[in-house]
Parts: structure tokens; sequence; C-alpha cells
């Protein structure tokens, strides 16, 4: 195997077994009414977990003939990576060394915010602009409605009834000329959105008519008041008045607001372009894994989750673990970001940090004091062009997509910080001391998020099932602790 890949795993054995999220991993649930005990001893073979479709939020146990682990023995043998991508060898006693820990989580998100300038903004006709980010505020360019509008189908009338209608019929379609002046006590049928006419005091809802006395008279089985089922002239906005701020994300909803105030296109913030390059010669892209060769899963994955979070993604380029092929697309690409998979760590074969290094990068966060993720980069190597490079392991690298990656993208598409969210954990957390932690959560709605299985830095199982990634603070957090919550990219 790669250097790379035996880095990545000793780093998952340490942080999926003597860092095991849950504290009491002893705990066996008893089978269940609904629980076959049969099924239930399948999945204690070795290497199996409870069938996901059983209760997904219980620890697993351990294997057959294998102890469980316990969060306060060392691992003797695990080799452990300080904040630059170096190794440093373990002690004799089998305790992890006490090198830097990386740049504080919290801090990496604020250097990768402020790494970039938000790009030209550019306008772009309304078919256009959706995905994309204001970069001015949106004014009404009309009053909204224009004119007094009917809110529904019916007869528009003057002063009270019974009124008299029109021998002939007549009646207001919308988008058709304005009618004449109503005068007091008559009617003329109306269609919802058509000009109110002069003189009309309200509109009289279809259901609420009786004509009679051969279709002259009109009466109503309901009282109506002055101004019923009538949208004054401005009644939504005002000429002139803010509808939507800077840096909201254009929607559906946003183009229609836009399209009903006046405007035929909008000043955004263009789509970052992000250039994926994912390493590795052990990488497969169809088929089952082989022969020591394993599936790619961040190709599939991240495009989608990086046009969910603003960018417009170039291409996916697959480059094995080649320097010269690394050098080359670093050099030609011309994305603001490019992303990197695999690759940051120490290894023979790990050629991020030396190819950037004869690039002459700029070295903006180059490790961070998070687990899983720990050996993520960012790095500037030239005028607006900037690296993020996430670690090979499929959870470390969703860890580092939103730890670098999102705030650099935000930024540069001028979308505004979300509000932070936070929920009540319904089970603790243990954690590092000096590390903070990501851990896969669902969340309801209800403020309560619930740790899941499946969270090891090469899983994805408990990330699939996930509404957020919990942000433990570094020692861990206790069972009812309220935690800072990253909501998942979802696909638009």
């Amino acid at each position: 195997m790669t250097g790379r890949r035996e880095a990545d795993a000793s780093l998952d054995r340490a942080t999926d077994d003597a860092l095991a999220l849950f504290a009491d991993t002893r705990t066996v649930p008893e089978p269940g009414p609904d629980l076959d005990p049969e099924r239930q001893q399948e999945s204690r073979e070795p290497g199996g977990y409870f069938p996901f479709d059983e209760d997904p939020f219980e620890q697993a146990p351990a294997p057959p003939g294998r102890e469980e682990p316990s969060l306060d023995v060392p691992f003797a043998g695990v080799r452990y990576y300080d904040a630059t991508g170096g190794a440093a060898e373990p002690k004799g006693d089998g305790t992890e060394p006490s090198p830097g820990h990386g740049t504080p989580w919290q801090e990496a998100r604020r250097t990768a915010a402020r790494a970039a300038a938000p790009l030209q903004p550019c306008p772009r006709p309304l078919g256009d602009a959706l995905g994309h980010t204001l970069a001015a505020p949106l004014a009404a360019l009309t009053d909204l409605p224009s004119f007094d509008t009917s809110a529904m189908d019916g007869w528009a009338v003057a002063g009270p009834g019974p009124w008299r209608l029109p021998a002939d019929g007549e009646g207001i379609l919308a988008g058709h000329a304005e009618a004449g002046v109503l005068r007091d006590g008559h009617a003329l049928r109306i269609a919802t959105g058509a000009r109110v006419p002069a003189g009309a005091t309200a509109v009289l809802r279809s259901e609420y008519g009786i004509v009679r006395d051969a279709g002259e008279l009109l009466h109503a089985t309901r009282h109506v008041t002055q101004g019923t089922d009538i949208r004054p002239r401005g009644q939504e906005c005002r000429t002139g008045d803010a509808l939507v701020p800077a840096g909201t994300l254009v929607t559906p909803a946003v183009l229609g607001l836009a399209a009903a105030a006046g405007y035929d296109e909008l000043t955004v913030a263009p789509r970052p372009r992000v250039e994926v390059l994912v390493l590795g010669d052990e990488l497969l892209h169809e088929g089952l894994p082989h022969e020591d060769r394993i599936r790619d899963a961040l190709g599939p994955m991240l495009g989608p989750w990086l046009l969910a979070l603003g960018a417009e993604v170039t291409a996916t380029r697959f480059l094995g673990d080649d320097a010269a092929a690394l050098r080359a697309a670093l050099t030609a690409s011309g994305a603001d970001l490019v992303l990197t998979t695999g690759g940051t760590a120490a290894g023979p074969v790990d050629h991020v940090h030396p190819t950037l290094g004869d690039l002459g990068a700029e070295w903006l966060v180059d490790g961070v004091a998070v687990r899983p993720g720990h050996p993520m980069l960012l790095a500037r190597y030239g005028p607006g062009r900037h690296v993020v490079g996430l670690p090979g392991n499929p959870l470390a690298a969703v860890a580092g997509l939103l730890t670098l990656a999102e705030p650099l993208l935000r930024t540069l598409a001028g979308r505004a910080a979300r509000r932070p969210r936070r929920a009540v954990l319904t089970e603790g957390v243990t954690g590092r001391p000096a590390d903070t932690r990501l851990v896969p959560v669902t969340d309801r709605g209800e403020g309560r998020a619930r740790p899941l299985r499946f969270h090891g830095p090469a899983m994805l199982r408990g990330l699939a099932a996930a509404d957020a990634l919990a942000v433990v603070p570094p020692g861990g957090a206790a069972r009812g602790a309220a935690v800072e919550l990253l909501d998942l990219p979802g696909a638009l």
C-alpha cells in the first residue's frame, strides 16, 4: 500500500479505536420485540455491526475475540503527525507525543473566510442568476401591485347593494384596458388580477353573490365592507423599497420577486470556479473493490456538495499518485479554488506539500486541531488562486470541506454567513484535550442532536444518515451540552 494510505490507516486506528466517540462502548443492547435474535447474533460476527434497519443510534459491540478499547489505554506503535504534516515518532510507552496540534478549528475557519475577496460582480439575465448571490440590494423598481387589483373572481361593486348589472354582461379581465368609472349602486364582473375600476368600493366574491331579476340585480349573501378583496396599489412595496439585501442567495422565490419588481437582470457575484483533483493509485472508479484497491467515494460526492455551497465545478480529474501530473494540473488550472483529495500527510507518495512548496505557495492553514480531518490544508499559490487539501478518508474529507472550503467559497461568492445553529446532545461525546471533534448527528428540528455510530474517518454510513455535524469542543461534551451544528450541504 502507499505511504499515504499507511499514514491514513494509522490515524484511522487511533481515532476509531483509542478515541471512540461514546464513553460507554461496552453496553450491548438487548434484543427488542422487533429484533430477531438470530440476526442480532449474526451481526456480532467479526467486523459486523447491528443491521442499519434496526436502531441506528445504539452503539455496536466489539466483535468476539476483540477486547473493547479503553479510552485510557494508549496504543503503542501509532504514528502521529504534527501541524505541518511531518511525522513524530511515538514514545516508548505508546502514548501520543505532544507536538503542535495544528491550527485551532475556529481559527482555521476564520482564516479561510478571510483568505480571499469576493469575486467581481457581474450582471446576469434572470434565467441565469439562480444559485448566484446578489451583489447589490434588490430594490423595487415599481409599486407592487402597480395599480388597485382584484384579489378574487367576482364583481367590482360601488356602494351598498343590491347592485345593478350591465345588460350586455360587460366585465373586466386581467390585462385588458381599464374600465370606466363605476357608478354608485352598480357592479361589473371582474377577474382575479384585473384592475379595479375607479369608483369601486369592494369586490364581492363569486360565491357570495346571487344574480336575480333576469340578470339585472346582484345581491350579496355576506356583508361587504370598504376595500374587501381589493389589493391596493403599493400594498407589498413602494418604488425604491429595499426588498432583499446584498449577500442573499438567488432562489426561485427571489427570481420571482425580482421579475415582479421589474428586473430583467440581476447584479450577482459569480459562482467560484472549483477544480477537483482526486489523488491515489489505489482508487477504482467503477466495479467492486479488488486486489487492494478501493472505490473512490469522493469524486462522485464532492461535485454536488460544491454546487450546493455556491461553486461551479469546472472539472473532476483523477491523477493517481503522480507528482508531475499534480504540479501540471495546479499550474494549468484557471479555477479560483483547486480541491485535492488525499496526499496531505508525509508518506513517500504524498505529493501535495512538496508540490505546493515547489510552486512557492503561501501556507495559510497547515493542519487543523480537529478529528477527523487533522491533515487538511489551505494555501495560496498565485494571485487569486487557492488550494484546499482534503484528507483521503471520506468523513475526514467532508470535515475539511466544511472547515476550510465552505468559508472560502462563501467569501468568494459573496454569501452572507449563516447564523450559528445549536442543539443539545442526547449522548455524551469524548474527545482529545486539544482537538475539536466533528460528529455526525441527527437533528429533527427539536433542538436535540443525537450522535450517530459509524463515525470513523473512513466511514460514510453515519454521514449518510446525518442531518449535521456537531462541533464538539476540545475535551468532549457531556450529555445535555449545547453544541454548534454544521448543516450538511444538500444538492440544488
